[in-house]
């Protein structure tokens, strides 16, 4: 979907720049100085509107949350979520998750969450998913060994091809589900995008997935 463009946003990503990374793809960072803590990191790749990432670093105040987001006009909207929480446990980085190896550091982030990406249905645009193996193999670089992908979508054709391409990267499902508010998780923090589809009573999927290396088919 086209953003609508925000003339204002450069003005408050300015004003705002203890909340906006916007050069770590050039200026690579080490997250824990950019917080100021040793907390582990949790990475939201399309982080939207910002509903997600503020409800989780209300939930886990110990934990650091980054949202990432490529489009300017929607991470600004984000950022405006964020600001009404007052939390300082929130950056919202302006890249793109092609270049995220670039951003963080070998084996520097706990959690990578993907809510509800473009599913990019066509078969020419295998590359552009976000579970596609190239984006697997970054991921598997920043990742802590313990680190873990979760992942969430209304997609079942996006579901699908994600847990096949986990599996065949050697990496280990540890969660599948088909149907996430049928389980009524009281843990679950809901996206906008999740609220609106499982109101017209859409099956929300999630799975989370580990990295084995000792599996992995380089």
């Amino acid at each position: 979907m086209r953003q609508r463009h925000k003339p204002w946003a450069d003005d408050f990503i300015r004003e705002n720049d203890n909340l906006f990374i916007t050069d770590a793809a050039e200026s690579p960072k080490c997250w824990q100085k950019v917080f100021g803590n040793d907390n582990p990191i949790h990475v939201e790749i399309g982080a939207g509107k910002g509903q997600f990432i503020r409800g989780m670093a209300e939930k886990y105040p110990d934990i650091n949350f980054v949202g990432m987001e490529v489009a300017k006009s929607v991470i600004v909207t984000a950022g405006q979520k964020v600001l009404a929480s007052d939390r300082t446990n929130i950056r919202l980085l302006l890249g793109d998750a092609s270049l995220i190896s670039k951003m963080f550091r070998e084996n520097e982030v706990a959690v990578i969450y993907l809510n509800f990406s473009d599913p990019w249905p066509k078969n020419r645009h295998e590359k552009r998913r976000l579970t596609y193996r190239s984006f697997l193999q970054q991921y598997e670089t920043i990742l802590s060994p313990s680190g873990k992908i979760v992942m969430k979508t209304d997609n079942s054709g996006l579901f699908a091809y994600s847990l096949v391409s986990f599996s065949q990267y050697g990496m280990k499902l540890e969660e599948v589900s088909l149907d996430l508010h049928a389980e009524d998780d009281p843990e679950n923090v809901q996206t906008e995008y999740e609220e609106k589809f499982s109101a017209k009573g859409q099956p929300i999927y999630r799975c989370q997935a580990a990295f084995d290396s000792k599996n992995i088919q380089k």
